[in-house]
């Protein structure tokens, strides 16, 4: 079952953007990674969620897409996001989030493939901007932003060629292919 969700949950870069995404799904995953793990049980991390399109149409400018498509701007209207989760970290709590927000950010999207969405974790944020636009107090410290909708790309898990080549590519049809490394070439010893 974990294998099947691990599989489903891939970075989707186009959605459905006219679908809208539950308000009340969104929650339940930040109830998700409320639960998750957290060093030292501090539990800095707080969110954003947006379905407001007039929100998403602030956040959306703020992020980059896909860094291997080196032509490719990231969705075009119509296939963006229907929502974001945006995961802070609260400095008043801590001034180190560790590996805090991959770890909640990877329930959340765990949750979201179980439900049929996909989403993105996007690291790649003009932080300043964003804070800016959305009026997030210097407290907090922009660390994910999760784009989430009903996928409008099929993606593809691959062995890495002969090569290793390990750079996501789009086919002539448009499929997101995302080439994976061998198991033998990660485990070391044992």
């Amino acid at each position: 079952m974990i294998e099947c969700m691990v599989r489903a949950n891939r970075s989707y870069r186009r959605f459905h953007e006219d679908r809208p995404v539950d308000r009340s799904a969104l929650r339940e995953l930040v109830g998700l990674a409320r639960l998750s793990p957290s060093a030292g049980n501090l539990q800095p991390l707080k969110y954003i969620i947006s379905t407001d399109p007039e929100v998403n149409r602030k956040i959306f400018p703020t992020t980059a897409w896909a860094g291997y498509l080196q032509d490719w701007p990231g969705p075009a209207e119509g296939e963006r996001p229907a929502a974001y989760i945006i995961i802070l970290g609260d400095t008043k709590i801590s001034k180190n989030f560790g590996c805090d927000h991959g770890i909640a950010a990877q329930s959340i999207m765990l949750g979201a493939a179980e439900r049929g969405l996909g989403g993105c974790m996007i690291g790649s944020i003009e932080r300043q901007e964003l804070c800016r636009l959305l009026e997030i107090s210097e407290r907090y410290e922009v660390l994910l932003i999760l784009a989430l909708g009903y996928p409008k790309e099929k993606v593809v898990l691959e062995d890495a060629g002969p090569n290793g080549d390990i750079r996501y590519y789009r086919d002539s049809e448009g499929v997101h292919h995302v080439p994976k490394r061998p198991l033998d070439e990660l485990i070391l010893r044992g």
